[in-house]
């Protein structure tokens, strides 16, 4: 039977600017050529990827009853995530990000509207237990969902799941978390190499790892062009970045590798085999613009990886 993932997050629109003509400045405009409107968040990325790679995913959040919150339900929809424990307030307005893109950087502006309102009081146990395992992602962009972060994994955790946290970047970059009572309750925690440096607050890998030597079997950590990496057996290993030459832009790419994780992780395979295949899934997000476009049919995913990055995948 396959598993059944429950994702728990934020949700927004995002926005994207591309060939952008210059860095914004005060008092001047600047031109855009290229303009998406396309789902956006960390967390209905991973949602939507991780349904195209073939696993039943369903997501609880908060959009408003307005044409974005419509935009966000239907496209989630439409990627067969299922869509019923999203809450729809009639006072709040849908989140939304605007993302400037220069190359393999970018700049973004959230609004987190109705995405900040989302709490643990909109958990149920009896909901949560039909599934197998539960993702959260974008803590520091949900206040409500942080002050109980680690109750709401206690409470995932004695229900029977497994665990998967991706925290993203901290807006107000004070990384207040309690990584070491976390991480008592996540199988797969999931930063990129700045946040964990950040969230640890050192300069180098090896010194946030000493911090977490309890935990080291359940980090994995994200590097961008130098891979991933992660400690197995005692020894911290790397697997490989499959580089792409022709990047339309980066949005979503770890949120991709998170889903490509998760999806061998639940389906019993193991870390270095979870490792590669993320690492690939993260490079085909960068093959089209936003954070799902490169995901639209298995046919695709399977025919980008062979053809761009000469791996062949199954699904």
């Amino acid at each position: 039977m396959s598993k059944k993932v429950l994702v728990i997050g934020e949700l927004n629109i995002d926005m994207i600017l591309n060939h952008i003509k210059g860095f914004p400045e005060m008092s001047k405009e600047k031109i855009a050529d290229e303009l998406d409107v396309t789902l956006g968040s960390s967390s209905a990325i991973f949602a939507a990827n991780l349904s195209a790679l073939g696993t039943d995913v369903s997501y609880l959040g908060m959009v408003g009853k307005d044409d974005f919150g419509d935009f966000i339900v239907r496209t989630l929809t439409e990627k067969n995530v299922v869509t019923d424990q999203i809450l729809r307030s009639p006072s709040l307005k849908t989140g939304i990000t605007v993302v400037m893109n220069y190359g393999m950087d970018r700049a973004m502006v959230t609004y987190p509207g109705a995405m900040e309102e989302l709490s643990m009081s909109h958990l149920s146990k009896e909901n949560i237990s039909a599934f197998d395992h539960v993702h959260i992602s974008s803590v520091f962009l949900q206040p409500n969902i942080k002050k109980d972060i680690v109750p709401i994994f206690k409470m995932i955790k004695d229900l029977g799941l497994t665990t998967s946290l991706d925290p993203q970047w901290d807006p107000s970059e004070n990384w207040d978390l309690d990584l070491k009572s976390l991480l008592e309750y996540v199988d797969i925690f999931l930063p990129n190499k700045k946040e964990f440096l950040a969230l640890t607050k050192v300069d180098t890998l090896e010194e946030g790892l000493s911090q977490l030597d309890n935990f080291l079997d359940k980090i994995v950590i994200k590097d961008g062009e130098f891979g991933a990496h992660k400690y197995i057996n005692g020894v911290l290993e790397t697997k490989p970045s499959f580089l792409n030459n022709d990047v339309v832009d980066c949005i979503g790419a770890g949120d991709s590798f998170d889903a490509g994780y998760v999806h061998r992780f639940i389906n019993d395979h193991d870390a270095l085999a979870c490792l590669e295949f993320a690492n690939i899934v993260g490079a085909i997000n960068t093959t089209n613009s936003g954070g799902t476009k490169a995901f639209e049919t298995k046919e695709g995913i399977l025919k980008t990886a062979l053809e761009k990055f000469d791996y062949s995948i199954e699904l």
